[in-house]
């Protein structure tokens, strides 16, 4: 049974029909099984699509993700053609995309300067440019940093950075921008996983990408892309930022949800050392 097929497709673009005949369960392959949805791709003849099953405890608005990408392409932003999204038979949502590549792996100075364009674009998007879609706004402390509570050191410095930072909600932001995150084929970056969309700030979600290159690339990388993502009037800004999103990091890693690698831990205590507002304040 073709498993497209068996989806109650709620939008859906009118091309999606010629893709449901053409892709079989036989043209199937599981590309990941994370800790939020499934993701498979159907090949047929001439293309591949992406298939995202939330089939996990996670369960974001994908509507708003499906026109939401509809929107971001319509003002030129790298990301993937939404073909369809509705409910699979478990009652799961789904989104029925196409497929641009696999995750960066060559991570060069110019793909950092071109990643750091792209966030920059998504950045100076204005709510007149999204329109009527309704993109969500969120508390900053109870969105990023879930159960912050259960750590008193981290809770405490929590409210004295928000307090130092003063997070707005100007800026439509990605949420989760780093390289795994980013695809690449043919020379063509496209920003993908928009569940963390939002109505958030902008000098956040660019200091989370750089904490993510800083860990997982190296400095001098993460620096590439910060010099060609700020102005000089940001440069100041972004420390307390930048504690806030290692400070997010230092949670997630004492509930075992960030990857570490063998010198990941060395990297983040340097990250703290380095930072004013962290380097007497904050252990792993």
């Amino acid at each position: 049974m073709n498993r497209l097929q068996t989806i109650n497709w709620i939008d859906t673009k009118v091309d999606l029909n010629v893709l449901l005949q053409a892709a079989t369960d036989s043209s199937r392959h599981l590309v990941d099984q994370g800790f939020e949805a499934e993701v498979a791709k159907f090949h047929t003849k001439g293309e591949t699509f992406v298939l995202k099953v939330w089939n996990q405890s996670s369960k974001p608005g994908v509507r708003f993700q499906y026109h939401l990408l509809d929107r971001l392409k319509l003002h030129g932003i790298e990301v993937p053609t939404p073909f369809g999204w509705g409910l699979d038979d478990d009652e799961n949502q789904v989104l029925l995309t196409s497929d641009n590549g696999c995750p960066v792996s060559d991570l060069t100075k110019d793909n950092m300067v071109e990643m750091a364009r792209i966030l920059s674009r998504i950045h100076r998007l204005t709510k007149e440019e999204i329109g009527v879609l309704q993109v969500p706004a969120y508390h900053f402390m109870d969105y990023f940093f879930p159960d912050v509570q259960k750590h008193s050191d981290l809770a405490q410095l929590l409210t004295t950075l928000t307090q130092v930072a003063q997070p707005k909600q100007s800026h439509l932001i990605h949420g989760d921008y780093h390289f795994q995150n980013i695809v690449q084929r043919n020379g063509q970056f496209t920003v993908i996983d928009w569940t963390n969309a939002q109505w958030g700030d902008a000098r956040y979600d660019v200091d989370w990408a750089f904490l993510l290159f800083y860990v997982y690339a190296s400095e001098p990388f993460a620096d590439v892309f910060q010099s060609a993502y700020i102005t000089n009037e940001t440069v100041a800004e972004l420390q307390p930022f930048k504690a806030l999103a290692c400070l997010r990091w230092v949670l997630l890693y004492r509930n075992g949800g960030v990857p570490v690698l063998p010198d990941t831990v060395s990297k983040v205590e340097r990250f703290i050392k380095l930072n004013p507002f962290l380097k007497d304040s904050l252990s792993l």
